[in-house]
């Protein structure tokens, strides 16, 4: 094996370890916020904005682990 087949394999599976977590958060996020909304109609208002908050931060983890993916790759 050589180094640029390393590479490509170190890539792959930090991409593929560093985009679970923040899927399964993202769904959680997402199902419990509609249980709270169903639940309490009134509020969907602030928990909405939450939620979307909530969800960013899971997302820049995905973008974090991308930006890491790509370090490994062009380096």
């Amino acid at each position: 094996m050589d180094l640029s087949s390393i590479k490509i394999i170190a890539t792959a599976f930090t991409i593929a370890i560093g985009v679970i977590a923040p899927a399964i958060a993202i769904g959680k996020i997402g199902s419990n916020a509609a249980d709270a909304i169903g639940r309490n109609p009134e509020a969907a208002p602030k928990i909405q904005t939450a939620m979307i908050l909530a969800i960013a931060f899971a997302e820049a983890v995905a973008i974090y682990t991308l930006v890491v993916a790509l370090i490994i790759k062009f380096t």
